[in-house]
């Protein structure tokens, strides 16, 4: 007998990077050497603070639930750390504690969205905002955004796309796949022209932290009431752990409480310990050597891409990523990927894992490899090059 499943679960597409991926760890398996530039995960192992307090926290029984809210004491620190880092004033009453960001994507999404009702998503941009919407019956309206307007929703696009059903915006700053950045006065803008429809912005800030040569603005310093999700998984290195963070407007935290009890109960308790480590001044002198790392590797990897003919018309600004137009080699993002895995062994990802607009031309370099690791990708690129076009 043929099974019936939900139609929002067919609706939920996959990762096609996956399928490079499985094929990748099948040529590292058969002993080639595979450079992986197509997951965005650090490569640096969680800093030895945050892992001996999550030791220590399981040594002393500390396994059991939480409150949904998350624990007070890692509440109150990341409150200090908004004073600390912006010089804001966040009531810790106001911060929950997630089981990763997409804890918190899950929450706001179905706090904010009825079926039927959208947000404006930046198309490219990451594929689970979307996803998360059709899981709570909502949507998302992709607004194709290139380098013009940075790869970012800006307030004139907000009123160009807005309908009946448009209940809010979702914007990431830094963004995933682009690594562009929103400033404090595209985030007024944004606010101002959200506010004027009576809608929700929520800002994804999971990249905050890891951004070079300036520091990101949060859009909690022009808007009080919008909605912010964040993560220990980027700056702080805890991609496992699975612990994030939602700071909302008090009015809608009771709200927000009732669906973490229903939803997820509360994230994982010995990982919330641990994450206490992470304001530590030892922990956050390891994390900035990381962010420098980061920068260099940019630095390195950004012209050297250029110079084999790689359009990237906008230096990022932020997160580990550098978005590629590939028109100068042709438009099929997939199989391009494909020829330089199976020719070269060295994996990125296509543009069709991050939307519609241009996807078939465009591929996602993660610069999460060592510098040496990336000159010799680099090396590997120009020879694949070669063979690509011959």
């Amino acid at each position: 007998m043929a099974q019936s499943y939900s139609a929002r679960s067919r609706a939920i597409e996959p990762f096609h990077v996956m399928a490079l991926l499985a094929r990748a760890n099948e040529l590292q398996a058969s002993g080639h050497d595979v450079i992986h530039l197509e997951i965005g995960e650090p490569d640096f192992t969680t800093a030895a603070p945050i892992v001996e307090a999550g030791q220590a926290a399981l040594a002393a029984g500390h396994t059991r639930y939480t409150a949904a809210r998350g624990l007070p004491a890692l509440r109150e620190a990341i409150s200090g750390f908004y004073q600390q880092r912006y010089g804001l004033n966040i009531d810790p009453q106001r911060i929950l504690i997630t089981p990763g960001g997409s804890g918190a994507l899950l929450l706001a999404s179905s706090l904010l969205v009825d079926p039927g009702k959208h947000w404006l998503l930046a198309d490219p941009g990451y594929p689970c905002n979307r996803h998360f919407l059709r899981l709570v019956e909502g949507g998302a309206q992709l607004v194709p955004v290139g380098p013009e307007v940075n790869y970012q929703l800006t307030a004139d696009l907000v009123e160009r796309y807005w309908d009946q059903d448009t209940v809010g915006v979702l914007v990431a700053s830094p963004a995933n796949p682009t690594g562009t950045v929103l400033d404090r006065t595209e985030l007024a803008s944004l606010s101002a022209a959200t506010r004027a429809h009576n809608g929700h912005l929520v800002v994804d800030e999971i990249y905050h932290g890891l951004t070079y040569g300036m520091d990101a603005a949060s859009v909690l310093e022009v808007d009080d009431h919008a909605f912010v999700l964040n993560s220990f998984s980027k700056y702080f290195g805890m991609t496992g752990w699975r612990l994030g963070w939602l700071v909302a407007p008090p009015a809608a935290v009771g709200d927000l409480e009732k669906l973490a009890q229903n939803l997820y109960i509360s994230a994982p308790s010995m990982a919330q310990q641990a994450a206490l480590a992470c304001f530590e001044p030892q922990t956050l002198a390891i994390l900035e050597e990381r962010r420098a790392e980061f920068g260099r590797r940019r630095d390195f990897l950004l012209p050297a891409l250029r110079e084999l003919g790689f359009r990237i018309a906008v230096e990022p600004q932020g997160a580990f990523y550098l978005y590629a137009d590939i028109s100068a080699f042709g438009g099929d993002a997939f199989g391009f990927c494909q020829h330089f895995l199976e020719t070269e062994h060295v994996a990125f990802t296509p543009g069709l894992d991050f939307g519609r607009y241009q996807a078939g031309h465009h591929v996602r370099f993660a610069y999460t490899q060592s510098l040496p690791r990336l000159e010799q990708a680099v090396e590997r690129i120009a020879r694949g090059l070669r063979s690509w076009q011959g």
